[in-house]
């Protein structure tokens, strides 16, 4: 099994650089007989796997995050793993999700989708105050909240972020 590491441009990435984990092996996924646009392999054979990574200096691949979980807010890429991971440090938050929504001109904006612990309340100013004691660039701060009272989520509990994103969108 062949890996790498690429960029935006598909370009191969060095040690230390996140990016899209690619792979590529004999025993890949040969594709879908007349629907070759759901195969996401490239023509030489590489494989995206949807994850985000980094190789570090030992040649050991780090997942970061998830590649359709990332915000692209005017350009700039949130690091929504990095934010979710803060807000299940707030103390009125049971659970927590970062969810792209559509925005004319910054392309996507980020919403915090949250759980309550049983008698909290929250609202966004306390929520933006909460990122920026914990130094998080203003340009990363979600601009939404939505306070739910579950997620959707598989049945091992994995929270279903597209889903998610469905409801802000018919929310919208």
């Amino acid at each position: 099994v062949e890996i790498k590491i690429v960029d935006g441009y598909d370009k191969e990435l060095p040690n230390g650089q996140a990016g899209r984990l690619w792979l590529r092996s004999c025993s890949n996924f040969g594709g879908y007989l007349k629907r070759p646009h759901l195969n996401d392999t490239t023509e030489d054979g590489w494989f995206d796997t949807g994850d985000l990574a980094y190789k570090d200096d030992e040649g050991y691949i780090r997942i970061t995050g998830r590649s359709k979980d990332v915000i692209i807010r005017g350009g700039e890429n949130i690091p929504v793993v990095e934010i979710e991971s803060l807000l299940y440090r707030h103390p009125a938050i049971e659970m927590a999700a970062i969810v792209a929504y559509p925005d004319e001109r910054l392309g996507e904006r980020a919403c915090a989708v949250v759980v309550l612990k049983p008698g909290q309340e929250l609202e966004l100013p306390e929520l933006v105050e909460y990122l920026k004691d914990k130094k998080v660039a203003i340009q990363y701060v979600p601009e939404r909240l939505v306070i739910r009272d579950s997620m959707p989520a598989t049945p091992s509990g994995k929270i279903q972020k597209f889903k998610l994103r469905d409801i802000l969108r018919d929310e919208m």
